[in-house]
């Protein structure tokens, strides 16, 4: 038995392991709770390499720094495969590895931080994303001040830069003309040890590094990972609280509890329990979010009509909300970022409110069950039963008046009520006023 279980276990130490992580569109904290669980759990589990294919404009910073730690903590050798691109945060993230390899025509750059109006961020943010990259570099042999470069456009590396367009590439005649934001094609990275081979596909770096296709591990996200990269995707995660707040805003409107109420929750629930699970929110927000929900499920069964509590509710939700759009340590931009999703969630939250209102009543569900003309007062109609002449007519009370019951006026038995007195039977009483189909009266002076 133990011959026959080390000859299943001999090509698990004989046949070389290559994981293979795909890098590819947006980078947010999806991706990154993905890389903080499986570099190291394929550290503990052993293998030969780990190889990241890289096509991405970038995303957070903060979901970058994460990777790119989990990458330097990799005790598993890392390489880099830019596969066309890795701006932005992508830089960063193919920095943090062993190697880099970029495909022919491939860029790498343009690091600075932006804003949500892909304006550029503070000195604050460009500071700490100068020396993340510069350190991260350094980490690996790299030069630090061409990382910096990609950062800063007015970092002078001692090279000549050439415009293309809006973005500036190292050239070969030495010089300096800083002032322009750095990126660098697949033959500049190599020639200034940014990048370590050209190759062009994953099976050329397999091949070069004496590994075939049986030896390739695709590591990909689970089922759950997926979803919840989805669903905290910035575009998903501020139309689940647009939706959110829409179903509030319908419940405000009418008593009691009903299907726009438990949408709106279903939406909010999806949108922080997703957050939580890829660690963009702590208890504290959670414990503002319950806080929330129980204020306005107090207006909603408790107190009648819609007031303070439900507003200080709807208050606590958002603050909740706009916390969860930060990251550990916000910078100026991160606010702005977080401010301007939040807006976009209530201010579409009030306009869908207001179409599908202007919508539901053109429909013809709506035709169905309203009057499709008004009744006016200037052609005859009237609310009130016709009494309006009785005002000030005396009668006696037929019943104990509490404060409803029941008169004889001019020979007529009316159902009156009084100003909030009680009436005992047989007393006289006179007409004070008509309120629609009220008949309000007093005791008689």
């Amino acid at each position: 038995m133990k011959r026959i279980m080390l000859f299943l276990l001999l090509p698990i130490f004989l046949f070389p392991q290559v994981y293979v992580l795909e890098v590819k569109g947006t980078i947010d904290m999806g991706l990154a709770y993905f890389f903080e669980r499986q570099i190291p759990q394929l550290s503990r589990e052993g293998g030969d390499v780990i190889i990241l294919d890289i096509d991405t404009f970038g995303g957070r910073v903060d979901a970058a720094t994460m990777m790119k730690n989990a990458l330097l903590n990799s005790e598993i050798p890392t390489i880099a495969f830019i596969n066309t691109k890795a701006i932005s945060a992508g830089s960063l993230i193919s920095l943090a590895c062993d190697t880099i390899v970029m495909r022919s025509g491939a860029t790498m750059g343009a690091t600075t931080v932006v804003d949500v109006q892909s304006q550029k961020a503070g000195e604050k943010a460009q500071s700490y994303m100068r020396e993340e990259m510069a350190a991260t570099a350094e980490s690996k042999g790299r030069n630090p001040h061409i990382a910096m470069a990609m950062v800063d456009e007015s970092i002078d590396i001692d090279t000549l830069l050439i415009s293309e367009g809006d973005t500036l590439f190292l050239d070969d005649v030495e010089g300096a003309m800083p002032g322009k934001l750095l990126t660098l094609r697949t033959s500049t990275a190599l020639k200034y040890g940014m990048a370590d081979y050209q190759m062009n596909s994953l099976d050329e770096i397999l091949e070069h590094f004496g590994y075939s296709q049986n030896d390739v591990v695709k590591v990909k996200p689970t089922w759950s990972e997926v979803v919840v990269r989805f669903l905290t995707d910035p575009i998903v995660s501020s139309l689940l609280m647009t939706i959110g707040f829409l179903g509030l805003i319908f419940e405000i409107q009418s008593p009691g509890w009903g299907i726009p109420g438990t949408v709106g929750l279903i939406a909010l629930a999806l949108f922080f329990s997703t957050s939580l699970i890829a660690d963009l929110a702590s208890i504290m927000e959670i414990l503002f979010l319950v806080g929330g929900l129980v204020l306005l499920g107090i207006e909603a069964f408790v107190i009648p009509g819609f007031g303070v509590v439900g507003i200080l509710g709807i208050i606590l939700m958002i603050y909740a909300m706009f916390t969860m759009l930060l990251p550990a340590a916000p910078t100026a931009a991160d606010i702005n970022s977080a401010l301007w999703g939040l807006s976009i969630a209530v201010v579409g939250g009030i306009v869908g409110f207001w179409f599908m209102i202007k919508r539901m009543l053109t429909s013809k569900a709506w035709q169905k069950i309203s009057l499709k003309t008004s009744e006016t007062k200037t052609e005859g109609y009237s609310g009130s039963i016709g009494l309006e002449d009785y005002v000030g007519k005396t009668g006696v009370a037929l019943t104990m008046l509490r404060p409803a019951g029941t008169a004889l006026i001019e020979g007529k038995r009316i159902d009156v009520v009084t100003t909030g007195d009680f009436i005992e039977k047989d007393t006289e009483i006179v007409i004070r006023r008509i309120d629609g189909n009220r008949i309000v009266v007093d005791k008689k002076d």
